[in-house]
């Protein structure tokens, strides 16, 4: 008889689910292919897992509090750097990326591991909070979460919790401040401290040319300002930066890139379209989320044979967020995620009669199938039914190719639906052998060429009228032509 769970394997398979796609999206970063992207993922989880339970197991302080740590997401991405310097010290270094390689023998990654007074501000600010206050803001401003996802998992009240961020701002910028003024600092940087505090508490005030000229040439006082001018957009790029260190300006736009294309936001009838977050770091975007991709690890994290989607590419990832935008994940045609794609499928089977359409412009409904997805009959003569009598479709889908490079793509599906649904599974058909990798705000399951993606738990509900959408990362070869036959629940769909 299997051992079952325990109550820590279950706490730490839906730490898995929570933040795998941020950690995976960061070691792709870190390495030069997708194989290593995973195996670095995968060390560094480990990692970042026992440094979190001795975090929690370590003496108190003697003012009752314990060691403060940072929160989930951040923890283990720096335990995704740790683990890549790591590698360079016992002889894995041609697994990273080169550029990472120089950073982490230089002075600037001495500085995460150095003297608590010496590392960088941001990291030095996020750790004086409170762990719960810490995980609000990263969330917010960092993974871009819309603040109805981050109250609904963070446990707060999503009436309030804009405010409570605001407030943790202030918190934020106030321990900054006060380690700022604690730094070792030479008389220049001195003297500028307090008009830096002024200049950037104010969002009218102009900087001083002295000022300037003197932020342009020292790091450590931009690093200050960057913190404590909690206006005008810049904290997300001063916490990725200040925390992750290497690629965290490339990782900042990668997760703004992918909330960019969350599905069904800012539409109406969309969970987060009336209630978006108001801080500046994440009002352009919504956050992708992968919270099902691994669902099925149950029982035992340290397993891990989670064989997903990573990227590959060889841009480094650290210079800017503009070096980052020509980096596109690849998709592993050989990647997959077995305990989602074992499981069984309630949609239909790709039917035989009717050659799908070769125009890659549209993707439609297989005219030999009836509006519950299965095979018809021919009418006498051998001629196809008139697509006229059919029932009509109630739903209406659009796919769209979001991006491609040579082995890979992503793609989003958005299905309007003219009844109300209490929950969907849309289904449809690849061409030519694409398998799918990776998917956000859906689970799937794909059986040769049928795909059927199933709600996730938090957007079951559609509305009259109303409309859903979902979508992935997926692999191709040879040709890359639109998907087909696309039901609802069973029933076929018209394409927009």
């Amino acid at each position: 008889m299997p051992d079952l769970p325990t109550p820590q394997d279950a706490a730490e398979a839906a730490l898995l689910s929570e933040c795998w796609d941020a950690v995976l999206s960061y070691a792709d970063l870190c390495t030069s292919g997708s194989t290593s992207a995973t195996q670095l993922a995968t060390e560094a989880f480990s990692l970042g897992m026992r440094e979190a339970r001795d975090a929690a197991t370590a003496p108190a302080r003697s003012a009752g509090r314990r060691p403060a740590r940072l929160p989930r997401i951040p923890l283990l991405l720096t335990a995704v750097r740790n683990t890549a310097a790591a590698w360079e010290i016992q002889g894995q270094g041609h697994k990273l990326d080169p550029q990472l390689r120089l950073w982490l023998n230089s002075d600037k990654a001495a500085r995460y591991n150095g003297p608590p007074l010496q590392r960088p501000l941001a990291l030095r600010g996020l750790r004086d909070l409170q762990e719960p206050d810490a995980a609000l803001l990263w969330l917010a401003e960092v993974e871009a979460l819309p603040l109805t996802v981050v109250a609904r998992r963070l446990g707060l009240d999503p009436a309030v919790v804009g405010e409570e961020l605001a407030q943790v701002r202030g918190l934020f910028r106030d321990r900054c401040h006060r380690n700022h003024l604690d730094t070792p600092m030479d008389a220049q940087c001195r003297s500028y401290a307090r008009l830096l505090d002024a200049v950037t508490r104010s969002p009218i005030a102009d900087t001083p040319n002295d000022l300037s000229r003197h932020l342009a040439r020292c790091v450590e006082c931009a690093e200050a300002a960057a913190c404590l001018r909690l206006h005008g957009g810049g904290l997300p790029a001063a916490l990725a930066g200040g925390v992750i260190g290497w690629g965290g300006l490339a990782y900042l736009e990668r997760r703004r890139r992918a909330a960019e294309v969350r599905l069904g936001a800012g539409r109406p009838g969309s969970p987060d379209s009336e209630n978006g977050p108001p801080n500046p770091g994440a009002h352009k975007a919504r956050v992708v989320r992968n919270g099902l991709l691994v669902a099925a690890v149950l029982v035992s994290m340290l397993a891990l044979a989670v064989s997903m989607m990573p990227g590959a590419g060889t841009d480094n990832g650290a210079a800017s967020p503009g070096d980052s935008a020509d980096r596109q994940p690849v998709a592993d045609p050989r990647s997959s995620v077995p305990s989602i794609d074992e499981l069984p499928s309630d949609s239909p089977a790709p039917t035989a009669s009717g050659s799908p359409s070769t125009s890659r412009a549209s993707a439609g409904t297989n005219p030999g199938t009836t509006p519950h997805g299965t095979a018809s009959s021919t009418a006498p003569g051998g001629s196809e039914p008139d697509p006229d009598k059919s029932e009509p479709a109630s739903c209406e889908v659009t796919y769209d190719l979001v991006g491609e490079w040579p082995d890979g793509f992503q793609a989003t599906v958005t299905v309007t639906t003219e009844d109300p649904l209490d929950s969907w599974s849309v289904a449809w058909s690849f061409r030519d052998g694409q398998q799918v990798g990776q998917m956000w705000d859906a689970s799937f399951t794909q059986k040769s060429s049928r795909v059927t993606a199933t709600a996730a738990d938090y957007n079951k509900t559609v509305p009259a009228d109303g409309s859903l959408a979902f979508g992935f990362l997926a692999s191709w070869q040879g040709k890359n032509s639109p998907a087909y036959d696309f039901t609802l629940n069973g029933h076929s769909c018209t394409t927009a």
